[in-house]
């Protein structure tokens, strides 16, 4: 059966009415109820058949522990044996918080009929409160029902004992590497989220309270919008996290004017049209990672930095990266210097008659950047001239410490990503798509099981999320050398560890002046680890520190008033101690850096519109899907 409009088609009765429509009971129609499984079920077969051509018929080569944890976990399990002593004691605690816990929750479940409703704060409030707290930033429990009911507080608090037990263990337990210790404490998390009892129907109390006021209409929705999502999949599960039809590129969200004035094998080179009469001398080019599209800076008007900078006088160029497929197979890192930053900065200054340009470079995109001025400085000093400045958006330089995507970094799981990519040519977008959802699996995963399947309702429509879902693929000989040359073996931050062009690289060459801008709760880049990478260059660094994550705390617009931003010249050895002597300002870090770059753009020029132009922005390749 095809794939109903969520909006637009609701399951019907014999009638044509609605389930629980004509029944005041708030129980489903058994009638309508059983319609709607039966074809639930006839839109299941296909799908079923789907996942077992992809995956059934070939099971004996499907990696059991593709995660590799069961190392870890076998260590971690004999250590346990090795020191009883200490395993005794943790679970002497344990039931001693469980016993605790059952006490205070007795009493509540006596008291739970004298509430006044008139005075809340007259309420008792147990101990409970002192035995198990959730993070204040944990959104699963916020509903009033956790606090005020006794049954659902004993289920929250009970799994909150039980999973942070779970994680004590694993964190004092003598013996464990740290790198053994991460991965368990990530996986073990994963595990203990997966099991949380707001994923549940029957112990969920808004998913309770929405299924007996729509008659279980909210689980029939739900399981339609399952199945849809199944179907988007192509057997795979692709949750949906935004409403897709809400947007569209050049429409709604990347909609700065300008032109593509330049493209090639692996970009399309943008151009902005001005707005203010005159600009800095100096141009701006940047650089996005590859691993996502350009117009996370450039999603909406109200919040577009690449919008901001025209706005602020600079002309601005930004790469789109094409999204490959099989046939970009063999590009390189070298081609990606060449073809990518060189292409685009030799187009830059033609375009604007000039001698130098600024260059940003975001995530994967600040990487290049870094190898890029090594090469020149290594091979073509003449050159480095061109680049009168460079700036470094969340970016890892030193991946030693490089977080928690470094768990799925092992020798067994890139060999296994290896295989994979050479068979395709490719690393699918769809697989680095699951890790990032993975590593916020309550934000990314659960919640969108419980708003999309459980509540039956439709996501809400967030160019953010609309941007993380379109996703791009990535060659498959760039990303070997990305994953074992960076993530494996750390050798950027090492003299002469990496060579482009057989051209040995050293980053500490590097004296172009660099602003650092790294965000405080980065999961993917953390600021701990750019900031060692800050101090390996050596010329003139500022380094800032953002409030909030690797998108969130950069795409953060001076009219949102929203934020803060930590600033200091001085780069003392550990990043806790620039932390502690750094100045904490209010709002966007955008008007720092503004004014950090102006001083280096020279004076203001009559303004350079776009002359010429393949196709109006954001052109093709940033269209292409996966």
């Amino acid at each position: 059966m095809g794939s109903a409009n969520r909006k637009g088609q609701d399951m019907k009765n014999d009638e044509g009415t609605p389930p629980g429509a004509s029944h005041p009971s708030p129980f489903m129609d058994p009638v309508a109820l059983s319609h709607a499984l039966l074809s639930a079920y006839e839109r299941c077969q296909p799908l079923i058949a789907q996942f077992m051509d992809k995956y059934g018929r070939d099971i004996e080569n499907q990696p059991l522990d593709p995660f590799n944890v069961r190392q870890s976990l076998f260590h971690f399990w004999e250590l346990l044996q090795e020191n009883p002593d200490q395993f005794i004691q943790m679970q002497s605690e344990f039931m001693q918080s469980w016993l605790e816990l059952w006490q205070d929750s007795m009493l509540r479940f006596l008291d739970e009929g004298t509430k006044d409703n008139d005075n809340p704060a007259e309420n008792r409030k147990g101990p409970a409160n002192d035995i198990i707290q959730a993070d204040p930033k944990d959104r699963r429990f916020r509903a009033a029902e956790w606090q005020e009911s006794a049954v659902f507080e004993f289920i929250k608090n009970s799994y909150l004992l039980t999973s942070q037990w779970a994680l004590k263990t694993i964190h004092n337990t003598d013996g464990l590497s740290d790198d053994e210790r991460k991965k368990l404490e990530f996986f073990t998390q994963l595990y203990v989220d997966a099991l949380s009892p707001s994923n549940f129907v029957l112990t969920n109390p808004q998913v309770l309270k929405e299924t007996l006021e729509s008659g279980g209409q909210n689980l029939v929705k739900g399981f339609e919008n399952l199945m849809q999502d199944l179907e988007r999949g192509a057997g795979d599960l692709a949750i949906s996290t935004t409403d897709y039809k809400a947007f569209e590129l050049g429409k709604n969200i990347a909609v700065t004017p300008g032109k593509v004035v330049y493209q090639n094998d692996l970009i399309q080179l943008i151009q902005y049209e001005p707005v203010t009469e005159k600009v800095y001398k100096t141009p701006l080019l940047i650089i996005p990672p590859w691993i996502n599209k350009y117009y996370i800076l450039d999603l909406q008007p109200k919040n577009s930095y690449i919008k901001w900078c025209v706005e602020q006088g600079f002309t601005v160029f930004t790469i789109s990266w094409v999204n490959p497929d099989a046939s970009l197979a063999g590009k390189t890192f070298d081609d990606y210097m060449d073809e990518g930053v060189m292409a685009a900065l030799n187009q830059v200054l033609a375009l604007t008659g000039e001698k130098s340009a600024h260059i940003a470079g975001y995530c994967l995109g600040g990487t290049l950047l870094t190898m890029t001025l090594a090469y020149l400085h290594a091979k073509k000093p003449e050159m480095t001239d061109q680049i009168k400045s460079a700036t470094f958006l969340t970016t890892l330089i030193d991946f030693e410490d490089a977080g928690d995507l470094k768990l799925f970094m092992d020798d067994e799981q890139i060999e296994m990503m290896d295989k994979g990519m050479a068979e395709k040519g490719i690393f699918e977008a769809k697989q680095l798509q699951r890790t990032f959802s993975l590593l916020r699996a309550n934000d990314m995963i659960w919640s969108f099981v419980i708003n999309n399947y459980l509540m039956g309702k439709e996501p809400f429509p967030f160019d953010l999320l609309y941007w993380n879902d379109d996703s791009t693929n990535m060659p498959s000989a760039m990303h070997s050398f990305y994953l074992h040359n960076m993530y494996k073996e750390n050798r950027l931050a090492k003299a002469g560890g990496i060579s482009l062009k057989d051209t040995p690289l050293n980053v500490k060459d590097i004296k172009t002046p660099a602003y650092f801008l790294s965000t405080k709760e980065d999961h993917i880049a953390p600021w701990k680890a750019t900031y060692e990478g800050a101090k390996l260059l050596s010329g003139p660094v500022s380094f800032t520190l953002a409030a909030s994550g690797h998108t969130a705390g950069v795409v953060n617009h001076p009219d949102k008033d929203k934020y803060c931003y930590w600033t200091s010249e001085r780069l003392p050895k550990g990043s806790e101690d620039w932390l502690g002597q750094a100045k904490e300002t209010k709002g966007s870090w955008w008007p720092h850096w503004k004014k950090w770059l102006i001083n280096l753009s020279g004076e203001r020029v009559l303004a350079r519109p776009v002359k010429k132009g393949l196709e109006k922005a954001p052109g093709s390749y940033v269209k292409k899907k996966v």
